[in-house]
């Protein structure tokens, strides 16, 4: 009998223990069925976002009449689903589902916005909404990993599988959306990443759903719209997709809509079944228990009527031992038992006692291991000498275990420690940042670049940290991160804790399943501040190479170096009286902040002009920063740059040096140039005036000796004549005593001939001689009108160049469009002597037969074209007549281009400005 009531007593307390371990099971079942309610919430507002986000991207990409309606509908209809979530929420006790929403929530009105303002583009519309989506989806996941039993756990799996498998079949029909209404020439070759999720997640479902929804989703995948889709992607799947067989945007919508209306059909049952099974386990567990605590109180019942009778000789001391028995087995060693009777009870009595003393030492033992451990003391080992058998063998185990463990902790410490090492010591700026927007650890390079204490990096989101000018670029690249697990090459601008901005160059690495990012940077900013640079000093050494006016650099000078410091800028010349005149500034800064920081900013400007006049070096002073300017050992001016509210960079004054140098060289260019033009303009006057002096002295001397001899010549002539007249009109002479001739003197013989024979004669003579000098006064004048044409002087460039029309050996054609006032003297000179080569050029080498000569004033420019039907190939650097043009030309700051193919004609347009320098000697 007792043998008989010490096993009963046993079952009893295994039964009560198993009707609690039933209980809780219940417990699980209940809680298991409430997450179920709440996930199937969830799956309402994400079948909702779902329907919005296609909405949304068919809004973006076809926008008519009808869209803005069905938008707010859909809009309309997310919104309240998410309500109704949020008021099951409110009853939930388990993980934060309100949070979630909440989240879901603003991103949800983030992307309407976006999407209202048409800032994102339609696959930015959809990867936001997706990012909601995959929110949704892991919070049912996790509300349906219980799984409290086998067949809720598989309803669960297929349920979340096809959850998921739908999702991707929508992302895939807003990817398709966007890629259909492309034209046919932008679409890729491949389109689809969607496809495999989908047939992993079909494939789970279809391994833990029922036979009846099995068949269902065979017989969707094989109705038209199923068909249809496979098709496309069969189609984008192929090595070279032929585009053209692509299906238009409305029949992808219409097919896809289709297949993924039925599969959410599917979904509402696999749905249902896992409500059945949470239900039917949920109540098996409740019936479970209520069944075992009756039989165990009717066990309890019958023991108890048995041991009544017994209960002095076998209740008591079985009692014991079972009460023993029970606190040995919860760990309770202090427990005594008092029976010492000498029977069979007795005996396992006594047993039980050496066991609480053996399971005491072999406590002791442990906790000294785990103390050992704890204390981080690797070497402690158990005595396992000091017990036999199982006992002995289980602290041989924890010795071996512990020394296994030493190694490995001495491993993974060295590891840690090298890792460390390298994080800490690395001038890389490295980080860890969580999903959730944390950094989650940062290396000292970091932290110096930044200026924030560790403490402070690690409280604040990461995206604090970041210039709100990057922001959005920061999330584009999480976003491709997320998309493609490794990021290089990300340039962001960063804020220091004293507000200034720095770029910081990040490679990324995405550790999903830890949910970490690993990230390492580069400070970039002095290297892009030196490209800055060096492309404004690239500028302005352009313009300086290119002979640009002093004051274009100027201005170049200013705009470039306040765009590269973000501060107002300004050349200035010292002036011999001592003040400064403004030749180029540039604001750099909104004009309201301009009109509020005018008087500090000029405070700071004078203090740093005279610092700089007084030691000739660049200085810096709090938000002013100048270097002066030098010519030829003198100083010539400053460059300025102030800030309007925050002080300036250190080494601002010595990065402002370089483009003192570029102004000084501007400057030496230009008095060279002036200083050229000047004396290649006095050249040509010293020539101009020699010309009209020569033709002065010839005009004043030798033609009007010339006009004075020809006179005379003319009056001999005709007195000549009047005395031929005299002689034929006297009788002849004889010999015998004949009348004297009167025109003889007595003591000269007569000559022979007759007297007007010899007068006519003479007259003929003198007449020779008057047109000798006629001839020699008509080649003078020619050579005094090439020296300087007095007709350029008294009548202007018109007539002059119609003058040597008239006078050239070939035709021609004059198209004078010019002013009735006189230019400018060494303009008309200038032009004339260009006119007058080139047709000489055209008669006496170019062989042409026409001329054609165009002259007019445009933009306060005389623009002078000569060309000829000539044989062409002229050359300037071959001793040509065209040299001495194009020097007189660029003497007056004009400029001469010269055509001139073989075979082809020449053609010589010459641009001579009306505001030439003066040429006066």
């Amino acid at each position: 009998m007792l043998l008989v009531l010490l096993p009963v007593t046993g079952l009893l307390a295994f039964t009560a223990l198993s009707a609690e371990d039933q209980w809780e099971d219940a417990d699980t079942l209940r809680t298991f069925r409430a997450a179920t309610d709440m996930s199937f919430a969830l799956t309402d507002v994400s079948d909702a976002v779902a329907r919005e986000r296609i909405t949304a991207v068919q809004a973006v990409l076809r926008p008519g009449p009808h869209t803005p309606a069905e938008r707010a509908a859909a809009e309309r209809a997310t919104d309240r689903a998410l309500d109704r979530a949020a008021d099951r929420a409110a009853s939930w006790t388990g993980t934060d589902i309100t949070g979630v929403l909440a989240t879901v929530g603003r991103r949800l009105h983030a992307v309407r916005a976006g999407a209202d303002t048409g800032t994102l583009s339609a696959p930015a519309v959809a990867r936001r909404y997706a990012e909601d989506e995959d929110a949704l989806l892991d919070a049912v996941a996790a509300l349906e990993s219980g799984r409290p039993t086998r067949r809720a756990g598989r309803a669960a799996d297929a349920h979340i599988a096809l959850l998921r498998a739908v999702e991707a079949a929508e992302r895939e029909r807003a990817d398709l959306a966007v890629l259909l209404d492309a034209p046919a020439h932008g679409r890729p070759a491949a389109a689809g990443r969607w496809r495999a999720l989908e047939d992993a997640e079909l494939d789970i479902f279809e391994q833990n759903t029922s036979d009846e929804l099995r068949g269902r989703l065979h017989g969707v995948e094989s109705r038209a719209p199923a068909r249809a889709v496979r098709e496309v992607r069969d189609l984008l799947d192929a090595t070279a997709p032929e585009t053209a067989r692509l299906p238009s945007y409305e029949d992808w919508t219409a097919d896809s809509e289709a297949r993924i209306t039925a599969l959410r059909g599917i979904q509402d049952r696999a749905a249902r079944e896992l409500a059945v099974a949470a239900a039917e386990d949920r109540h098996s567990a409740e019936t479970r228990v209520v069944r075992d605590l009756v039989l165990a109180l009717g066990a309890v019942a019958a023991v108890t009527g048995l041991a009544l009778p017994l209960r002095r000789s076998v209740t008591r001391p079985l009692g014991e031992i079972s009460a023993g028995a029970r606190a040995l087995s919860y760990g309770e060693l202090s427990y005594d038992i008092r029976y010492a009777g000498r029977d069979e009870l007795g005996d396992v009595a006594e047993t039980f006692r050496e066991l609480r003393v053996t399971t005491e030492r072999l406590a002791g033992e442990i906790r000294a291991m785990t103390t050992a451990i704890d204390g981080n003391h690797l070497d402690h080992r158990a005595d396992a000498a000091a017990f036999d058998g199982t006992w002995a063998q289980l602290l041989a185990g924890m010795n071996g275990i512990m020394a296994s463990f030493a190694a490995a902790h001495g491993r993974r410490e060295k590891a840690e420690q090298e890792l460390a090492n390298i994080f800490e010591l690395s001038p890389d700026l490295m980080c860890v940042c969580g999903l959730d927007g944390y950094l989650k650890r940062v290396n000292p390079a970091l932290a110096r670049t930044l200026g924030y204490p560790r403490d402070e990096l690690l409280a604040r989101p990461f995206l604090s940290f970041v210039d709100e000018r990057d922001e959005e670029r920061v999330l584009e690249g999480l976003a491709r991160l997320d998309e493609d697990t490794e990021l290089t090459g990300v340039e962001s601008r960063f804020l220091r804790q004293d507000g200034t901005e720095l770029w910081l160059r990040w490679s990324a690495r995405l550790y999903r399943q830890e949910g970490l990012v690993h990230a390492v940077a580069r400070d970039v900013t002095e290297s892009r501040r030196t490209a800055s640079e060096q492309a404004a000093l690239r500028r302005v050494a352009i313009l300086v190479a290119r002979g640009a006016p002093p004051r274009e650099v100027f201005q170049a000078v200013a705009a470039e170096v306040g765009e590269l410091f973000d501060t107002t800028a300004a050349v200035l010349r010292q002036e011999s009286d001592g003040r400064h005149t403004v030749l180029g500034i540039a604001l750099g800064v909104p004009e309201e902040i301009e009109r509020a920081t005018r008087e500090e900013r000029s405070h700071a400007g004078r203090k740093a002009i005279r610092e700089m006049a007084r030691t000739r070096l660049p200085v810096h002073v709090g938000h002013a920063a100048g270097a002066p300017i030098e010519v030829d050992g003198r100083l010539w001016g400053f460059i300025l740059v102030a800030s309007p509210s925050e002080p300036l960079f250190s080494g601002t004054e010595s990065r402002l040096a370089d483009f003192t140098e570029l102004v000084a060289t501007a400057l030496a260019n230009a008095d060279s140039r002036a200083q050229l033009t000047a004396s290649r303009a006095r050249l040509v006057a010293a020539a101009d005036a020699s010309r009209r002096r020569i033709e002065r002295d010839l005009h004043d001397g030798v033609q009007q000796r010339l006009v004075a001899l020809r006179l005379e010549l003319r009056l001999a002539e005709s007195l000549l004549a009047d005395l031929v007249d005299v002689v034929d009109l006297m009788p002849p002479v004889g010999p015998e005593g004949a009348a004297a001739d009167l025109s003889d003197p007595p003591s000269r013989s007569r000559p022979s001939g007759t007297p007007p024979e010899l007068a006519r004669q003479l007259t003929r003579q003198l007449a020779h001689v008057g047109e000798g000098l006629d001839d020699a006064f008509q080649e003078l004048l020619q050579v005094a009108r090439g020296i300087h044409p007095a007709i350029l002087s008294q009548g202007g460039l018109g007539p002059a160049l119609r003058s040597l029309a008239r006078r050239s050996a070939v035709p021609v054609e004059l198209d004078l469009r010019l002013p009735p006032d006189r230019l400018p003297e060494q303009v008309e000179v200038a032009a004339y002597y260009v006119a007058s080569e080139c047709l000489t050029n055209a008669a006496k080498h170019a062989h042409a037969r026409v001329v054609e000569v165009r002259a007019g004033i445009e933009d306060g420019v005389l623009k002078l074209v000569v060309r000829d039907d000539g044989v062409g190939g002229v050359e300037t650097d071959r001793g040509s007549g065209l040299i001495g043009l194009v020097d007189r030309v660029e003497a007056i700051g004009g400029r001469v281009e010269l055509g001139s193919p073989p075979g082809a004609g020449t053609t010589l347009r010459a641009r001579l400005p009306l505001d030439a320098p003066s040429t006066d000697v």
